[in-house]
């Protein structure tokens, strides 16, 4: 396959939504790849879904990647039945409250990677304008990039790729990233550096958990303005322990970097001042996981 064609679908917002096509072609330069992204904004209707994504087919796709909040309520619903049925690779990217669709989502033949520490934000009217928004989304961002969270999105799509242009069959990705995940899949060299990062990625979990309560459960104004102020400020600080975690590892110039070669292969590097050199073994791990 000369050039393999990414679709990329996009209903509502969570973290992993603003960058996520830019993770895998991040100089603009890559040649193997050719993507397309469609959205319905901030709105998550069935009829925003049954007008917008039956566009993206028009693009001949060969993989799909519909990012949306809690993929079990009906808008999400009706994209998942609609991409299981047209036979297109497709992977769900959401985040905590899609787990109890987990079941469903393999029924439908489709792939997942559910985010728990991708949280909801304060949606309270008295607490929350284009500002306030912004803010948080780049505090969410900056914890999902450096915890390694980005680095399991773009490294799984990476693979779906190398299997597309190998002619191999896809085997979709199906897991939840939980903090054992940061653990187990971070390029952490420092121990205290990871740890740090876990401990970021835990606090922007229980800032879904204040968030749902804020906003679905507490009715009482004064109770629910507070928590979703107590939310944002707890994702403020996540971000500056992230950030904590990845100035430890450039102290000591061991900050890990895989920038993508523009055929799309891995590149990998440690050392500030060095080129990044190809990443023959993750490319045959990609392949051997098939």
């Amino acid at each position: 396959m000369e050039k393999v064609k990414i679709g990329v679908f996009k209903c509502g917002n969570i973290g992993a939504s603003p960058l996520f096509e830019l993770l895998f072609d991040e100089l603009a330069e890559r040649e193997d790849i050719k993507v397309r992204t469609l959205t319905t904004g901030s709105k998550m209707s069935v009829e925003d879904i049954e007008e917008t994504l039956p566009k993206i087919f028009e693009f001949n796709p060969n993989l799909i990647i519909f990012i949306s909040p809690n993929a079990a309520i009906p808008g999400p619903a009706k994209a998942r039945e609609i991409l299981s049925n047209r036979g297109v690779p497709s992977v769900i990217i959401s985040d905590g409250p899609a787990k109890r669709v987990k079941n469903k989502l393999e029924e439908q033949g489709l792939g997942y990677i559910l985010i728990l520490g991708d949280p909801m934000i304060g949606a309270r009217r008295e607490f929350l304008d284009p500002i306030e928004m912004a803010i948080f989304n780049s505090n969410i961002i900056k914890v999902l990039a450096i915890t390694g969270v980005f680095r399991i999105l773009h490294q799984e799509i990476d693979r779906l790729i190398a299997a597309l242009k190998e002619g191999l069959t896809v085997s979709l990705p199906r897991f939840v990233v939980d903090t054992d995940s940061i653990r187990d899949n971070s390029d952490f060299q420092n121990p205290y550096a990871k740890a740090k990062a876990m401990a970021a990625y835990e606090m922007t979990k229980r800032v879904a958990e204040i968030d749902q309560k804020a906003c679905f459960v507490e009715k009482e104004k004064k109770k629910y303005i507070s928590l979703v102020a107590c939310a944002h400020e707890l994702a403020q600080a996540a971000a500056r322990l992230a950030e904590e975690a990845r100035e430890i590892e450039k102290y000591a110039d061991t900050l890990v970097r895989k920038p993508h070669s523009k055929r799309g292969k891995p590149l990998t590097k440690t050392k500030l001042m060095l080129s990044p050199t190809a990443d023959e073994e993750t490319y045959r791990r990609w392949l051997e996981t098939l």
